[in-house]
C-alpha cells in the first residue's frame, strides 16, 4: 500500500464538520464551530449534520453524501466527525472511495469512526487521525488542555513520538509497522469484511463500558482472523474504562502477550475519557521499549 499523508493543518484553513454516525444537538455543533473559529480556522457544516433518523444523523444516503462532499470540496482542508455513536458500519460499503483517494485531506474521529478510518486506509492508503471530536472534546467551556495540545500537534505536523509516563509492560520488545486500530468493539465489528491491511500492524486499542469477557471475545475475533494475526507485530493498549474486574483484564492482556510472543504495552492515553491523545491512523512507526517513534 502506498501511504498518503494529508497536508498539515494551518491557521486560516477550512474544516468541515460532518456526522457520519450518531445524531448531535445543534448547540454542541455551533459551540464547537465557535471554538475552532476563535482558534483561527473556518468551519463548514455538512448539509445533513443536524438531521436525525432514529439514533443516526440522517439516512445512510445523507451521511454518505456529506462525507463525499466534504472530501470533494476544494475549499476544505480537514474533516472532523462531530461524534461517534453508531451508524458507520451501515455505510462503509456505500462510499465511493475513489472520491477520497483523489482528494486526500485530514480526517478525524474515534469510537464508531474507527470503522471509517480502517476502511479509508484499506481502500486508499490515506493516513487519518484517531482523535477527539466536537461533541465531547471541543466544547469551549470544557476543553481539556492536554487533549487540545496533542490534537493540534498531530494535525499540524508537530508530533514525532508517542509515549506515556504510566507505561505497563506485558511483554517487552521492539516492533515496526503501521499504527492501526482504535475502538476495540468497532474494529471487531468489521470481521467478515475485507478490512485488514497487508502491512505489519502496531495495533492500538481502547474501549468503554465493556465487561472483560467481551473484551476477550473482541480480541479473539480479531486473532481468529488469519490476516490480522499474521500481520500483528505489537499491541498498544489505551484505557478500558469502567471495567468491573480490572485484575481479570490484566490477566487477559498477559495471556495474549504470552500467546503471541510479541511486544504488548499498556498505559497510553488512547481513551474515551476527557484526556486523550491523537494517533495518526496508518502512519508508519517504530516501537522501542514502549516509545512509539513516527517514521
Amino acid at each position: 500500500m502506498n501511504l498518503i499523508k494529508p497536508k498539515n493543518l494551518k491557521q486560516g484553513d477550512t474544516i468541515a464538520f460532518i456526522a457520519p454516525s450518531g445524531c448531535i444537538e445543534k448547540e454542541k455543533v455551533f459551540n464547537s464551530k465557535k471554538y475552532f473559529e476563535e482558534k483561527g480556522y473556518r468551519v463548514k457544516l455538512g448539509k445533513n449534520i443536524l438531521k436525525k433518523d432514529r439514533y443516526m444523523a440522517g439516512s445512510d444516503k445523507e451521511r454518505v453524501e456529506d462525507l463525499e462532499r466534504a472530501f470533494s470540496d476544494k475549499e476544505v482542508n480537514a474533516i472532523i466527525c462531530v461524534r461517534g455513536g453508531y451508524g458507520v458500519l451501515r455505510i462503509i460499503n456505500k462510499i465511493n472511495y475513489d472520491v477520497i483517494a483523489q482528494n486526500p485531506k485530514i480526517f478525524c474521529g474515534y469510537s464508531d469512526i474507527t470503522a471509517l478510518s480502517a476502511m479509508i486506509y484499506k481502500k486508499t492508503g490515506l493516513i487519518t487521525y484517531s482523535s477527539p471530536m466536537p461533541k465531547g472534546d471541543f466544547q469551549p467551556e470544557s476543553v481539556n488542555e492536554y487533549t487540545e495540545k496533542h490534537f493540534f500537534n498531530a494535525v499540524c505536523g508537530n508530533l514525532t513520538e508517542i509515549k506515556t509516563q504510566d507505561l505497563k509492560t506485558y511483554r517487552s520488545g521492539n516492533a515496526r509497522g503501521i499504527l492501526w486500530g482504535g475502538n476495540l468493539a468497532t474494529v471487531a465489528s468489521l470481521c467478515g469484511t475485507d478490512f485488514v491491511p497487508s502491512e505489519k500492524l502496531i495495533f492500538f486499542a481502547e474501549d468503554l463500558n465493556e465487561p472483560v469477557y467481551k473484551i476477550d471475545r473482541y480480541f479473539r475475533q480479531l486473532l481468529n482472523t488469519k490476516e490480522f494475526r499474521k500481520n500483528l507485530s505489537a499491541i498498544i493498549l489505551g484505557d478500558f474504562l469502567d471495567v468491573e474486574y480490572p485484575e481479570q483484564l490484566d490477566d487477559l492482556f498477559k495471556e495474549i502477550a504470552d500467546e503471541l510472543q510479541i511486544p504488548v504495552y499498556g498505559g497510553y492515553k488512547i481513551s474515551h475519557s476527557d484526556t486523550k491523545i491523537t494517533v495518526p491512523f496508518g502512519a508508519l512507526a517504530a516501537l522501542n521499549n514502549g516509545i512509539i517513534e513516527l517514521l
